[in-house]
């Protein structure tokens, strides 16, 4: 039996709220929207190259995200002294680059697992509370825009791949 991405519910919330529900929201919206971008596609379909030269696929964007909740949620923000994701002698890019699709059910459920552990390590923590990264001051706030923004980036991205794969396109 051949693996295929589950079905995925983009999260909405209310368009009015406090700043922590704004925030919380729209980091949700996104990161469901990666997920439903994901959604019916075998693990070789996530770990497609389909637009050339560039190396980017869905399953390496799930993977970078993977990476990158981690970082800033419970290495950044909890402190947590973790190993890396990948493989750091297959270098930066690794989340990237050294995929394959039959690892696919394990990236997409470490992704969703990261999200979960992001949103629990960062639930009773303020939004002035602040990490230092690379000599940078954030605080929690930021934190929570970067991944927005983040996010939004790499769904244009997913949107591209995923109309190459088989024609699907959508909001």
């Amino acid at each position: 039996m051949t693996w295929t991405a589950p079905e995925a519910t983009r999260t909405v919330g209310p368009l009015a709220g406090s700043e922590r529900e704004t925030l919380t929201t729209f980091l949700a919206f996104y990161r469901s929207t990666l997920l439903q971008k994901c959604a019916g596609l075998t693990g070789r379909q996530l770990a497609e190259q389909t637009v050339e030269p560039s190396n980017l696929t869905l399953l390496g964007l799930i993977r970078h995200m993977a990476k990158v909740e981690r970082y800033w949620f419970r290495q950044g923000l909890a402190g947590l002294s973790l190993p890396s994701m990948y493989d750091p002698e297959k270098g930066k890019d690794a989340d990237f680059e050294d995929l394959s699709p039959d690892r696919a059910p394990e990236d997409y459920a470490r992704l969703t697992e990261e999200i979960r552990l992001a949103d629990e390590a960062a639930a009773d923590v303020s939004l002035d509370t602040t990490l230092t990264w690379r000599g940078s001051v954030y605080s929690l706030r930021t934190v929570y825009v970067h991944m927005i923004a983040e996010y939004a980036r790499h769904i244009g991205h997913a949107d591209l791949l995923r109309e190459r794969l088989d024609g699907t396109t959508g909001a």
